[in-house]
């Protein structure tokens, strides 16, 4: 049988009697009138035809079957509601709530149209009703569970009433019509030591709700609905260490967690049912919490908690998503890089640990949240988002299998974005308009998104790394690199070459590390071609150099500038290094150079512009004496090149940087984070100076609040006077 439930209680015991007297008048009273016109019931013509002696045995029969039983005991067990059928839908709350009010309001109609008949038929009897029974006639349209409080409804799947007993100990309970319970230290301490010594289901509400109430305490359109009203500064945070460490301590000592191969899992009985719901309540407050973080100890805090008493959440898939949603977005806009740590560590301990549970929603929320927070790039926050980037290439590798079905799921869609806007600008009739298609491309979210996909690759693809040998992400490489030379070469104008260069860069990254050849020699030939390098500069501008690593498009204060063109040459110098670099210890690096060799030569030749020139020639000069140092060692060798061992194996005694093209480099690498280091301590030192320019404008401030204040005190002082 059913547990019956408070209300119901109350029904019986305030309302039943009442309601069922009432019920009884108004049938017999129906069975008169009826009786009277001559329209009786076919029960009521079958008990006229039965005799003295059977309707005397009917009613004993009918006697007998409440013979030991009162109304009282009957409906004090409870009521059996029978099933609904699988094929029938369930109506919603608004709709059972509509039709009960709706069949309520027919009922009541009838009743009183009744009484209006009975005035009119029989006024005698109504004579005699106003005299007994005026209780009767004045019948109004009342629902007895209107007078219930709005807690008997809330607490109807409680604990029975000894827990009830309890709880009414450890906290004070507030109806509609109370006044609201206010939290204070004391109150949260007595909480604390009755969570150590008497843990119940009681308790933890208590707790929770009041959790609630400090979480939405700015929230003054909710603030009304809770019973709780925590004002006190000190409650506040002896409330916060009590719902955070305290709550999820006692629960695991209570109901212990039974690891099955390193996952957690809760324990099947009905208490911890009880608590698995309250818990959804608690992950409400949480996710509020995480969006108000402002610090590191505060994230620390929070999201330790909810890892402890994450098990909870794993049967509710859409307040899991929630959760690792709110995560994410801590993870993604932290402007603090220890929090950004401590939201990848509590995405990687729970994606691991909860691998079919809790590994797909973090892929997929990880990647769209930092999509969707990567729209706004500069120097400050270049370093966040490439550390946003390596952080959640490492989850693609907890399941290659998954990784790859994520990942191929996100590079095709940048692959339509990419096909639709060739088709734009090679199409009149296209919808999108041709002069700004290219902006669904040529954004920071999409190179981005390109970077992004270049580190997943190189982490998990790694020659270095034996399991990567037969990870499926290697079967995304192809597309990438597809995508990747698509979007470069989609507006080859000078404008875009600070794009140009990021996915070169992300490139070679993936060449670096994958092993796989991409030819990336083509990418920056074509810039030789460009007006920007061979024309004389038309403006004369005393603008600081470009920042070709955190732009991906050039203003046009900079276009036909010598600084611009000055950038570009050395961004091809590096770029070009950086490539051949990669090969200065292969057993084919002079045949590879040679093309490269004898075009930059060409160059040189027609070219006017000088400095670039020399730059052009002493790295030519550096492929030609790394050439000739690969040569002389290839000429020892016995083996042929259809032995793929040896090659592999060729000059792997020495160190790249031992090699004069990469000499080379190492200098270039050197004095580029030279650079780097200078303008970051120059950044450190500005926002320095802000932040005390700042305080000084906010001491001014107090000053002239204080003077102001004393020309008052003087001028009132000389009123008196």
């Amino acid at each position: 049988m059913a547990k019956v439930s408070k209300a119901t209680k109350k029904f019986q015991s305030k309302h039943l009697k009442h309601t069922l007297d009432h019920r009884r008048k108004l049938k017999d009273h129906s069975k008169k009138i009826k009786g009277r016109r001559g329209n009786k019931s076919e029960e009521q013509k079958r008990d006229e035809a039965l005799t003295k002696d059977e309707q005397k045995m009917a009613k004993s029969a009918k006697e007998n079957v409440f013979k030991d039983m009162s109304v009282e005991d009957f409906f004090a067990g409870g009521f059996e509601v029978p099933k609904a059928e699988k094929k029938q839908k369930k109506p919603k709350k608004s709709e059972a709530s509509d039709s009960e009010e709706s069949s309520s309001d027919e009922e009541v109609g009838d009743v009183e149209n009744d009484i209006k008949q009975l005035e009119q038929n029989d006024p005698e009897f109504y004579k005699y009703l106003q005299n007994n029974d005026k209780e009767l006639l004045d019948f109004k349209a009342s629902n007895p569970l209107d007078a219930m409080s709005d807690d008997d409804n809330e607490e109807e799947g409680s604990e029975d009433e000894n827990d009830d007993a309890n709880e009414s100990k450890r906290g004070p309970k507030s109806t509609a019509n109370d006044e609201k319970v206010e939290v204070d230290l004391k109150l949260v301490k007595n909480w604390k030591k009755e969570l150590d010594s008497k843990f119940s289901i009681g308790l933890v509400r208590n707790i929770i709700s009041s959790f609630k109430a400090a979480v939405n305490v700015n929230k003054e359109d909710l603030v009304d609905t809770y019973k709780f009203a925590v004002i006190d500064e000190k409650a506040f945070h002896e409330l916060m260490f009590l719902a955070l460490r305290s709550l999820p301590e006692a629960i695991q000592k209570k109901y212990p967690y039974k690891t099955v191969k390193g996952v957690r899992t809760i324990p099947s009985n009905s208490s911890v049912n009880k608590l698995s719901s309250d818990m959804k309540s608690h992950a409400g407050s949480l996710i509020t919490l995480l969006s108000d973080i402002t610090n590191t100890e505060t994230a620390a805090l929070v999201l330790h908690s909810i890892d402890q008493i994450l098990p909870y959440f794993l049967s509710h898939r859409r307040i899991l998503k929630e959760l690792i949603k709110s995560v994410t977005e801590v993870w993604a806009s932290a402007t603090v890089v220890e929090t950004q740590i401590a939201a990848f560590a509590f995405l990687n301990n729970a994606s691991r640990e909860f691998k079919k549970s809790l590994l797909d929603i973090v892929l997929k929320a990880t990647y769209s949240t930092f999509v969707k927070n990567c729209r706004k790039t500069n120097i400050r926050t270049m370093p966040l988002l490439n550390f946003q980037k390596n952080s959640a290439a490492e989850l693609f590798g907890i399941d290659s299998t998954l990784g790859y079905q994520t990942g191929f799921e996100y590079i095709r869609q940048l692959a339509i974005h990419l096909r639709n806007t060739i088709s734009a600008t090679t199409k009149k009739t296209a919808k999108t308009d041709p002069a700004t298609a290219y902006k669904i491309v040529y954004n920071w979210q999409f190179c981005h998104s390109l970077d992004f996909w270049s580190r997943v690759l190189s982490t998990h693809c790694n020659l270095a790394d034996n399991k990567a040998a037969g990870s499926q992400l290697k079967q995304l490489i192809y597309p990438l690199v597809q995508v990747t030379l698509g979007v470069i070469r989609l507006i080859p104008t000078a404008q875009f070459f600070p794009l140009r260069f990021y996915l070169i860069r992300s490139l070679l990254r993936l060449s670096q590390n994958t092993g796989v050849f991409i030819p990336i020699y083509p990418l920056l030939a074509e810039i030789l071609t460009s007006t920007a390098l061979n024309k004389n500069p038309k403006k004369k501008s005393t603008l600081p150099a470009f920042d070709f690593d955190h732009n991906i498009k050039c203003n046009e204060g900079y276009l036909s500038t010598k600084v611009y063109q000055d950038g570009i040459g050395e961004q091809f110098i590096e770029l070009l290094s950086e490539f051949y670099v990669l090969y200065c210890k292969s057993v084919s690096f002079p045949e590879l150079t040679t093309p490269a060799v004898i075009s930059l030569r060409r160059y040189v030749k027609s070219s006017k512009n000088g400095k670039f020139n020399k730059q052009i020639l002493d790295l030519v000069a550096k492929l030609n004496q790394n050439s000739e140092f690969v040569a002389s060692h290839r000429a020892k060798v016995d083996f042929g090149p259809t032995n793929r061992a040896e090659v592999a194996r060729f000059l792997n005694d020495v160190s790249w940087n031992k090699t004069p093209l990469g000499s080379y480099v190492a200098i270039q690498r050197e004095v580029k984070e030279e650079r780097a280091r200078i303008l970051k301590e120059s950044l450190q030192e500005e926002e320095a100076a802000q932040s005390g320019n700042k305080k000084k404008t906010m001491g001014c401030d107090e000053v002239s609040e204080h003077s102001e204040a004393d020309e008052d005190i003087e001028m009132s002082d000389s009123a008196d006077e």
